[in-house]
């Protein structure tokens, strides 16, 4: 990856829908060779996908929460890779994290309110047979929250 893939993918970051021609003109590149310089770093995996940015307040989701999970010791990695591809599956349910330590996995989750979040909980991860507890924090504040990466620093 040269330094014009990592402008390509800084600018990408900031705006997804920025049209070809743009994008070629900001790295001073063809518009033919940026169509296949973007293709490349899709194939390679690089750029994963492009969605729009969703306000959750607007959408009455204003409530973030955290939840960790702990599961059954008793239950094989096997067990435990189909609890994650089940939380992952639910639909509030934005992140899925493995942990080492005592909690088994870390939930970041989305809801309406409070009430939201207990069904969430009581009914979306009661579901689990094998979840033998859970510790939810719920965000008071937001100051930073970024799905870009910062991925140009020194080092």
């Amino acid at each position: 990856m040269d330094e014009k893939d990592e402008r390509i993918l800084e600018l990408l970051q900031q705006d997804g829908r920025m049209t070809n021609v743009d994008l070629a003109r900001a790295v001073e590149l063809t518009p033919s060779a940026m169509l296949e310089r973007v293709r490349k770093l899709e194939e390679r995996g690089l750029i994963k996908g492009y969605m729009a940015l969703l306000d959750p307040h607007a959408l009455e989701l204003g409530l973030l929460a955290f939840i960790f999970v702990r599961v059954d010791d008793e239950y094989a990695l096997e067990q435990s890779e189909r609890t994650s591809a089940g939380l992952c599956a639910l639909p509030s349910v934005l992140e899925v994290h493995h942990l080492a330590g005592e909690d088994c996995f870390l939930v970041k989750v989305r809801a309406r309110d409070t009430d939201d979040l207990y069904r969430i909980l009581k009914e979306e991860f009661g579901q689990f047979k094998n979840i033998r507890s859970t510790r939810t924090t719920i965000v008071l504040k937001t100051d930073k929250e970024t799905p870009r990466l910062a991925f140009r620093r020194e080092r």
